[in-house]
């Protein structure tokens, strides 16, 4: 592109430029820049020094980690956490917004979408809270039934079998709602004639979302599961730490809350950001290589 058509055409989308100016500026500040902090992994970081002030560490934060008796409990707990939450969280929005779609009755499916929808704004804090209120061992609901039919109360939240199960069964409950619109949105871009020809064919329901809109949508069901995949190491570290306690670390303490235990509690910021650098290696690497994968089966791709 020549310089007198790059002013030309900056010229003619000027408006457009306007508007991408503030999100230039907020992923600068807010997402570039903050990387020159990595360097504290390679780096004896002390606050009256600075980073650039701070003796050079080199690897050494990161052998500490890998050396650690907690590297393969929270490799293990955060992959495992991560493969059932998607195994569990990402068919069920599918799921339900082809069921949602076949409803004809305008309002009954508005108010279906309001109440699914509700749980994802409710803050975490009183999620969590009306979780540890209804599985309580002492007064909760669920605890309540279970020892009115066997005699028999369980610790949810205090025993270590269970914590999975809670964490990743809560989170398909509060977003799966959410998660649909996106489903929803790309079935309403499906051509109507193409049912119409399936009804023709007399294919029935079943028929035309198996051969009309699971193909419709198939695109961005895969982008969504490579971007999935690409996230499958960050567990975050809010809702594990309000449910958790030193009972369930067996199962439930996984990378984010262990960096936040050693770098914001116990300030140990250079071997905290090691542990967070290695982590989010990981996922990149793992995005890169499910990105490949898709392109080449199935010619989708977020790149």
């Amino acid at each position: 592109m020549s310089r007198k058509t790059f002013w030309k055409n900056l010229r003619r989308d000027r408006q457009l430029v306007f508007m991408l100016i503030p999100v230039v500026i907020f992923f600068a500040v807010f997402s570039y820049y903050p990387l020159y902090g990595i360097l504290i992994a390679f780096k004896d970081y002390s606050i009256s020094k600075g980073i650039l002030g701070s003796p050079w560490a080199g690897l050494r934060y990161f052998r500490q980690f890998f050396l650690s008796p907690y590297f393969g409990r929270l490799l293990r707990n955060t992959v495992l956490i991560s493969v059932y939450s998607l195994l569990w969280g990402f068919p069920v929005p599918i799921i339900f917004a082809l069921l949602l779609n076949e409803f004809k009755d305008g309002k009954f499916k508005r108010l279906i979408q309001t109440v699914s929808y509700l749980p994802h704004f409710i803050s975490l804090v009183v999620i969590c809270g009306i979780l540890i209120d209804i599985f309580s061992p002492q007064g909760g609901v669920v605890n309540a039934l279970l020892y009115s039919l066997t005699g028999k109360r369980i610790n949810f939240f205090g025993e270590p079998e269970w914590f999975r199960t809670m964490y990743v069964g809560s989170g398909v409950w509060q977003e799966f709602g959410w998660n649909s619109i996106i489903y929803l949105a790309a079935i309403t871009g499906i051509n109507p004639d193409l049912y119409e020809a399936a009804r023709i064919d007399g294919a029935g329901r079943l028929r035309q979302i198996w051969h009309v809109t699971l193909p419709g949508i198939k695109p961005t069901i895969l982008t969504l599961l490579i971007l999935n995949l690409g996230n499958i190491m960050s567990v975050g570290y809010e809702k594990i730490i309000l449910l958790y306690s030193p009972t369930t670390y067996e199962t439930a303490d996984v990378i984010s809350t262990y960096v936040y235990r050693t770098g914001l509690l116990s300030q140990q910021y250079s071997y905290a950001g090691a542990v967070g650098l290695f982590n989010s290696v990981i996922n990149i690497a793992i995005l890169v290589l499910c990105n490949f994968a898709g392109k080449k089966l199935f010619g989708v791709g977020i790149w």
